[in-house]
């Protein structure tokens, strides 16, 4: 997460990280999701960045004094709205794939028997799905968001709120 952060805020596209590392996309797009990194794919990162190998490396240990540069630390609100995209970018791709599967129902419908429109029942049902992902993704209704989580919990290990 470390190294997506530093090279959105240079304004880097992955394929550029890429030529200026040395290192392929796929190697930059793995790391970038939290994958271990080994030592070189690190030194040709840390080169390219101009920080040191332990920075990129994420938090230090509780009883190492390494200081790291507080531009590189990941926030905790960042981190949501990283989620909030995912969740975002997952509904997009159901809705694509929603609009793309009931058009070719509605193709074959036709094709087959036009007489009696039966793609309605799936473009429905399926239909009632997309409104619920958009809902959440879009955080129109929470109800299950991270306070219901926090009561839960809380509830489970016998604790008041």
């Amino acid at each position: 997460m470390i190294v997506r952060k530093l090279r959105l805020q240079r304004g880097w596209s992955q394929e550029h990280l890429s030529e200026l590392s040395g290192l392929s996309v796929r190697t930059i797009q793995r790391i970038e999701r939290g994958h271990k990194a080994g030592l070189e794919s690190l030194k040709s990162l840390a080169a390219v960045f101009e920080i040191s190998v332990t920075d990129l490396q994420g938090e230090p240990a509780m009883n190492e004094q390494t200081h790291i540069n507080e531009k590189t630390q990941i926030t905790q609100e960042e981190k949501k709205a990283i989620e909030q995209v995912r969740e975002i970018k997952g509904f997009y791709s159901h809705l694509i794939t929603y609009v793309l599967v009931i058009a070719m129902l509605f193709v074959i419908n036709f094709m087959t028997d036009p007489s009696y429109i039966w793609a309605w029942w799936p473009a429905m049902g399926w239909g009632m799905g997309i409104v619920s992902h958009g809902l959440s993704a879009f955080e129109v209704f929470n109800f299950f968001g991270a306070e219901w989580e926090k009561r839960q919990i809380e509830k489970r290990l016998g604790r008041k709120l």
